[in-house]
């Protein structure tokens, strides 16, 4: 059995098979909750803490630091990081 080994496009969920669109939404999601458990995790926080900063139940804290990703819309994840302080932008890329 031969195995090769193909290069990244970058996008894990286009290398999946994911139709470019849903893969492009899919990546933000998921830089986006990394980042917020980052946010979560550099300032020490309690899921209780965290849940006050973000202005959500403990319970949605639980669900994004265990990377609950389907609980979650692009939306969402945008409001929690605003409220955590963090700059979104969307960029585009020929």
């Amino acid at each position: 059995m031969s195995e090769s080994i193909v290069d990244s496009s970058g996008n894990i969920f286009s290398d999946l098979g994911y139709p470019p669109e849903e893969a492009a939404i899919l990546q933000m999601r998921a830089d986006l909750m990394a980042d917020l458990r980052k946010f979560i995790k550099t300032k020490k926080l309690t899921q209780a803490k965290a849940a006050e900063i973000l202005g959500v139940s403990q319970s949605r804290v639980s669900d994004l630091t265990r990377g609950k990703w389907e609980k979650f819309s692009l939306e969402m994840l945008i409001i929690l990081a605003t409220k955590a302080g963090m700059h979104v932008t969307l960029k585009t890329a020929a």
